[in-house]
């Protein structure tokens, strides 16, 4: 028996786990679908590049074809792994604007306002500058300026400046317009997942137990209460009696994926599959939004990018001189966040990620050469789409249905043109200029307005941040009330990105940490 049974040990499981079984009385079990974090590209910040084709430690999916994007199917990378997706992503550390958690409170999540989430984020953070009203420097998770950076990273932050905007060292400082470097979740030059910052000083607890391995394929409820955990690891089924809550961390697919296998959503869906309906929640997996993003590329002078960078040396300087060199680089070194002419408030509505090498189709398609990459994409998407079970088994991908560029008055489209314009001017400027060599996606700089919505369509992707497919609020459509709890279910909490209203104006990391830390508090009945 245990008073906790954590489903997921990702961004938001590993800390649950950690702030949890803090109290030596308290019994908890963390379950995990992927292995351990043992791979070494995980922990070399530069080896992201490499996890890409690691299929073990990632969940691999793609979505159903998109009707706004020529039908196509977009790859979704999912963390499968202790640390889930902390451990694969770019470790951007940014939270977003105060107005976007004020947003959150004034839909229905009381509590959730900016003021309440601070210091959370501040309790999380070990920010290697130092303490401030922004800022805490004792958290468990490293947040560091990045030791290496490429000189065309530092180009596009002048870019930035000479196209008009201001210089900016700290987007989660008094203002988040401007263009800079992001500070990263490292520690000493390597990655800080939160398994590495949260879960690996915690194993040793006797109270704490660890299993990797593990698919969960039901939460078991009784009485209007979830009770307990089916799984299996291999060929074994196991089930974990839970005599206090079951946490949901699986993520925005897998957490409205698992209540629906477990009898909890839409019922007319549910009994179509032929599984009992415990509660009718329709929310569950609907409100689905992601950042959606489009890469300019162009070709420039070699010797520069990353993209013919000699391994032999980069590992050399990395693991023998001390975690130095373009190994610790988390490629998408410098970036940006703008208003654009159709930004609809204050908040900057606009993001951009530099690479200094050729990233298409997420770094899949190896292009030859050297060049650059410029990712913007659309912070405050109108569009929705919905998770929905493919079928009964646990083991079957859910449907993800994007909903890429869906909404009925196409604002959406309009945005990410604008974010192709906006790539342009940026690349148009001196500082950049004078590195370019021919464009390679769009492969002409003269595109109307009909050409790039076209360029969209066929090359926006993903930038990795699903989200609000658990959305908490206090109206009947949400799936958890403002503390979590699974509407009409006793004893079951989702603590993940899926319970964001809406998404954040940034990088998700950072605020799904937030999330957890917080709702540590609340299962602890210490927060307000």
């Amino acid at each position: 028996m245990y008073d906790y049974v954590i489903i997921g040990a990702g961004s938001a499981g590993c800390v649950l786990a950690a702030r949890l079984s803090e109290d030596p009385g308290c019994r908890v079990l963390l379950l995990e679908a992927g292995p351990r974090d043992w791979h070494p590209f995980i922990h070399m910040p530069a080896g992201l590049g490499r996890l890409v084709n690691q299929r073990s430690i990632n969940w691999d999916y793609s979505t159903e074809p998109e009707p706004q994007l020529h039908g196509r199917r977009l790859w979704w990378p999912r963390g499968k792994v202790l640390g889930g997706c902390s451990s694969i992503n770019a470790m951007c550390y940014t939270r977003g604007v105060p107005g976007d958690y004020d947003a959150w409170a004034a839909a229905g999540a009381e509590g959730w306002h900016w003021e309440a989430v601070l210091p959370y984020f501040l309790r999380a953070e070990g920010n290697a500058r130092g303490t401030g009203p922004l800022h805490g420097a004792d958290g468990p998770l490293a947040v560091s300026d990045l030791r290496h950076r490429n000189p065309l990273s530092e180009a596009f932050v002048e870019a930035g400046v000479q196209a008009g905007w201001p210089r900016n060292d700290d987007f989660n400082g008094p203002s988040q317009e401007g263009f800079g470097f992001y500070q990263v979740t490292q520690r000493d030059g390597a990655r800080c997942s939160t398994a590495a910052a949260y879960l690996a000083p915690a194993r040793a607890r006797p109270n704490l137990e660890i299993a990797t391995g593990a698919l969960v394929t039901r939460i078991v409820v009784r009485n209007g209460r979830a009770c307990a955990v089916e799984y299996r690891t291999g060929t074994h089924a196991h089930r974990a009696e839970a005599g206090g809550e079951v946490l949901l961390s699986a993520g925005a697919v897998n957490s409205p994926q698992l209540l629906m296998l477990s009898g909890i959503g839409p019922a007319h869906e549910l009994r179509a599959l032929g599984i009992p309906v415990l509660a009718d929640l329709p929310g569950v997996g609907a409100n689905l939004q992601d950042h959606l993003d489009i890469c300019t590329l162009h070709h420039c002078p070699p010797g520069l990018s990353y993209d013919r960078a000699s391994e032999l040396k980069i590992a050399f300087d990395y693991f023998l001189r001390g975690r130095r060199g373009a190994g610790t680089s988390n490629i998408a070194e410098a970036g940006g966040f703008v208003r654009s002419v159709l930004a609809t408030d204050a908040r900057p509505d606009v993001q951009f990620h530099f690479v200094p090498a050729m990233l298409d189709d997420h770094g899949r398609n190896r292009l030859a050469g050297d060049g650059l990459t410029v990712h913007a994409c659309f912070l405050r998407p109108r569009s929705r789409g919905r998770i929905a079970l493919r079928d009964a088994d646990p083991r079957s991908p859910a449907r993800i249905h994007a909903g890429y560029l869906s909404d009925p008055e196409g604002f959406d489209l309009k945005v990410m043109v604008e974010c192709a314009k906006l790539s342009r001017r940026l690349l148009s400027q001196p500082a950049l200029a004078r590195y370019l060599g021919a464009p390679i996606h769009p492969q002409r700089t003269d595109l109307s307005d009909a050409g790039l919505e076209e360029f969209v369509r066929a090359k926006a992707e993903t930038i990795y941040h699903p989200a609000g497919t658990c959305r908490m609020g206090s109206d009947a459509q949400a799936v958890v009330d403002p503390q979590l709890r699974v509407r009409g279910i006793d004893g079951l909490r989702v603590v993940d990105a899926s319970v964001m209203p809406e998404l954040p104006g940034g990088n998700t990391n950072a605020p799904v940490v937030m999330i957890a830390e917080r709702a540590a508090d609340l299962l602890r009945g210490r927060a307000a």
